[in-house]
């Protein structure tokens, strides 16, 4: 009897001793795991944050495109006007209208380059100058 006590005893020690491994691991996952929540949380705000920060440069981006085409489209405007006054100008002036796409370019004059007589060194003779 006396032998059972002592082998329980010592099963219940290695029991108690397991249970506290067990215990001691099952809590260190615990902060693994609120560490890796911590983690998961940060990274999801970060690519929240992120994905705000793009989509506010993608507005601001299509807003100038959009100012730009605006701009472009009263200089065409503008252009159109100016030429309607050039020929109109033009006509009461019966000069001929300069933007009908008859244009003459004139030829550019190439300059003449000067030329450069060669005069032969014989062999082995060194110029000084």
């Amino acid at each position: 009897m006396k032998k059972e006590l002592e082998d329980s005893q010592v099963a219940l020690e290695a029991s108690h001793k397991v249970i506290a491994g067990l215990t001691e691991i099952g809590l260190s996952m615990s902060k693994r795991i609120e560490k890796m929540k911590v983690k998961k949380q940060l990274a999801k705000e970060n690519h929240v944050e992120c994905h705000q920060k793009f989509q506010a440069r993608i507005h601001e981006a299509e807003d100038s495109m959009q100012e730009q085409h605006l701009i472009i489209e009263a200089l065409v405007e503008e252009k159109d006007s100016l030429l309607q006054t050039i020929q109109g100008l033009q006509e009461a002036n019966n000069a001929p209208a300069p933007f009908n796409g008859d244009w003459e370019e004139e030829p550019e004059e190439e300059p003449k380059e000067e030329e450069i007589e060669d005069i032969p060194l014989g062999e082995g003779e060194i110029d000084d100058e």
